[in-house]
């Protein structure tokens, strides 16, 4: 039954030492890699860095097909209940990815114009699914006990709306203090992990992922001292593994359901060490649910070899793996001005396109958020948006669309076998069955996931979903 099935197979450290993060970054731009864990496929190390990186690549087309694939039987049934007879021609249309692809969501609403508010809004919904709303103390709790909710039930009801995932972000940041944020090292933290619950508890089954604590590895570098000196100090008097563990216990707490990521821009050995083997329980069980790893590329990109490192290097954990904030820029900078070139915009497709592919190609990561969507207000005034000022999208929008909504979605046109039944492999995620059966459209909803393992059945109802 072959040619039932999809047609769009798809070709395709630094030690412990106190680095800043803008030198991270510079670090990571110039090509520097980690060595703190082996890779099993690459070997950059040995080989020259263009090797390396075709070597990821070369193998990323057979890793997507074994992990983000699946086969199943799909058993159509009628209005009746019954299965329905041989030869009834329908067609099978991905709806959603599992994997989730993601982006801040800050300028909802708040871009230049009327038109440029619609026109991101359009393109949003068009390529994502996922979406990451703000939740930095200091502006969101500008005053005590004044949390500004009404924001955030408002992206809520646009994302619920376009199918789109939610998370927050973040619960925990000593990047800068609240003005009012006064008292103790420890009623400062009993009032920082009050913040914690009471966010989970108000948002519970709207907003169920959180990145829970964000860059503790490096909390005290010089800017956080000066800018959050009360934060900085409270997690300093506690200890750094037991400020991570009593945040995520509230959170836990809060909402037992709930996704939580511990986030950093750190990608060494500090980030293992310092906090990751720190957030466990007595038993030694992790506290967290999701590694969170921070990708600015504002330097340059990392390459395909470098990317695959991280992933191997935080996959031993055992734990999905979200990249959860990714930049690269499409233009250099030149004095105080960063703009976007036709050249740049180019180099920033290719980038695009083999980082999204390494990471979807590895097991481990289960999503990927771009930061930010628009050049509008993004992070350091840079050329980082996937589309321009004037929300035109770049070619690394156009690029992506092709991958997420082309080469990684599975159509098919099929026909009905004995019992209703039909052979069908695809990407994982949601799925729309149409069929016309007597003068009647028939419609029918179902999900494709790794673990399917008994056919699906998928009852089809008139002018709607199935029943």
């Amino acid at each position: 039954m072959d040619k039932f099935w999809p047609t769009n197979e798809g070709s395709l450290a630094n030690g412990g030492g106190r680095i800043g993060r803008r030198d991270l970054l510079r670090a990571a731009g110039a090509g520097i890699a980690w060595t703190a864990a082996a890779p099993r496929v690459c070997r950059a190390g040995l080989w020259g860095t263009g090797q390396a990186n075709e070597a990821v690549l070369g193998q990323a087309n057979e890793r997507i097909d074994k992990c983000r694939k699946a086969v199943a039987v799909l058993r159509l049934l009628g209005p009746d209940g019954q299965e329905l007879p041989p030869g009834v021609r329908f067609t099978v249309n991905q709806t959603r990815h599992e994997f989730l692809f993601g982006c801040n969501i800050f300028k909802l609403g708040r871009c230049r114009t009327d038109g440029d508010n619609a026109a991101y809004e359009k393109h949003f919904a068009e390529l994502l699914n996922y979406a990451t709303l703000p939740f930095y103390w200091w502006t969101y709790e500008p005053r005590r006990d004044q949390p500004l909710d009404a924001r955030t039930d408002e992206i809520v009801r646009w994302c619920k709306a376009h199918g789109v995932t939610t998370k927050g972000h973040p619960l925990a940041w000593n990047y800068v203090d609240p003005r009012w944020l006064t008292g103790t090292p420890e009623e400062v933290m009993e009032l920082q992990f009050k913040r914690v619950g009471r966010c989970v508890e108000r948002f519970k089954g709207e907003i169920d992922i959180w990145d829970v604590v964000n860059e503790a590895t490096h909390y005290d570098r010089e800017e956080l001292k000066k800018q959050a000196p009360k934060l900085t100090g409270a997690i300093a008097k506690m200890g750094i593994g037991e400020y991570v563990r009593k945040a995520f216990r509230t959170a836990r707490e809060a909402n037992p359901q709930a996704t939580l990521l511990i986030n950093d821009y750190r990608t060494d050995g500090a980030y293992r060490d310092k906090v990751i083997k720190e957030l466990v329980d007595k038993e030694g069980k992790p506290l967290y649910d999701v590694i969170g790893i921070q990708s600015h590329m504002h330097a340059g990109p990392w390459g395909a070899a470098q990317t695959w490192d991280v992933c191997e290097r935080f996959a031993q954990f055992a734990k999905p793996l979200h990249f959860t904030e990714t930049t690269v820029v499409s233009g250099p900078k030149k004095d105080s001005r960063w703009i976007t070139t036709p050249e740049g915009e180019q180099e920033q497709a290719k980038a695009v396109t083999e980082f999204y592919t390494v990471l979807f190609s590895h097991p481990a990561v289960h999503g990927i958020t771009w930061w930010d969507f628009t050049d509008q207000g993004a992070w350091q005034g840079a050329p980082a948006g996937l589309v321009r000022r004037d929300m035109t999208p770049k070619p690394a929008y156009e690029q992506l669309h092709d991958l997420i909504k082309g080469k990684w979605w599975t159509r098919a046109d099929a026909e009905t076998g004995s019992g209703g039944r039909m052979a069908f492999r695809g990407f994982l995620g949601q799925y729309r069955v149409e069929a016309s059966v007597g003068g009647r459209q028939l419609v029918g909803e179902f999900s494709l996931r790794k673990d399917t393992s008994t056919p699906i059945d998928v009852p089809l109802g008139q002018g709607g979903t199935g029943s």
